[in-house]
């Protein structure tokens, strides 16, 4: 009888821990990838906010609170405010409805449409102030006729909030078309075929769905407005005590040599940087533990 050839046989679980083995770092390489990146935070992030808050309270907490004592400090604050509600309230507006007719409907010109959302993210700001001056300045396309109707785009709030609304449009549309996409439309078509209305089926259907992604982009887009300089630069004339936000005040201030106060304002607006990212762990966190 032939002898027989031998084999070896490994069962589906030793396979299992091979690959898995396999698959692994080494210790010494977890290692050096945690490092990096703990390096890398330690560096950009928490260095640079540790200078910001040694410089703001160097000279004492009189020096501090005196810098929000000024009227021009206060009305950037208030001005920073109202043009981040405005901002994120149009861009809301325009997120949902950009994301019901991506997601809702057929229509020609619809992959040109996602293309255009993600404009601002490769425009540069300063070009995106730079065109609404080309459009609505005095020797603009519409400067003219904005003139005499006495209506005051750049080089005031209007023009602000446009530029603003231009650089953060795509954040709310952006987190909530990829999550409609994939929860599809049998819900609603569900609801239609019960005889629910077409605001019965926003308000009772879409919206409960899609509510964590939608609060998600509102943060974000409230974010980037508050912080925004580049566009609002370019269209704000730099008025002080009218058309300059926390971030302009904070320039001007600073090369005015008033060190202090640039950075006593900083201050706040990167504890609004902090708490939106607060906000929107706790937000991430909620939305995966209640379910939709």
């Amino acid at each position: 009888m032939a002898g027989a050839i031998p084999t070896t046989l490994s069962s589906p679980r030793t396979s299992s821990v091979a690959r898995s083995s396999a698959l692994e770092e080494s210790p010494t390489a977890r290692r050096i990838l945690i490092g990096l990146c703990l390096g890398f935070i330690l560096l950009f992030l928490v260095t640079p906010l540790l200078a910001v808050f040694f410089e703001a309270f160097k000279k004492g907490l009189d020096v501090y609170f005196k810098a929000f004592e000024d009227s021009d400090a206060q009305a950037a604050i208030l001005l920073t405010l109202e043009v981040a509600a405005m901002a994120v309230t149009l861009n809301t507006i325009f997120g949902l409805s950009a994301a019901w007719a991506i997601t809702k409907f057929k229509f020609r010109g619809k992959q040109l449409l996602v293309t255009l959302i993600d404009l601002p993210f490769a425009v540069s700001p300063v070009i995106a102030g730079l065109v609404f001056i080309l459009i609505f300045g005095s020797e603009g396309w519409l400067g003219p006729w904005c003139e005499a109707h006495d209506i005051h785009i750049v080089f005031n709030t209007p023009g602000i909030v446009l530029a603003t609304c231009f650089v953060t449009f795509p954040f709310v549309a952006r987190e909530i078309i990829p999550l409609m996409q994939a929860q599809g439309s049998s819900e609603e078509e569900a609801a239609l075929t019960l005889g629910a209305s077409g605001w019965q089926i926003f308000r009772r259907v879409t919206l409960p769905n899609i509510k964590w992604a939608l609060l998600h982009g509102v943060i974000l887009c409230n974010a980037r407005a508050m912080g925004e300089f580049g566009a609002v630069s370019v269209v704000s004339g730099h008025i002080r005590g009218k058309t300059n936000t926390i971030p302009l005040h904070i320039e001007i201030v600073y090369n005015e040599y008033q060190f202090s106060a640039a950075f006593a304002i900083a201050t706040l607006l990167t504890l609004l940087a902090l708490v939106t990212l607060v906000a929107k762990a706790l937000l991430e966190r909620f939305s995966h533990q209640t379910p939709t």
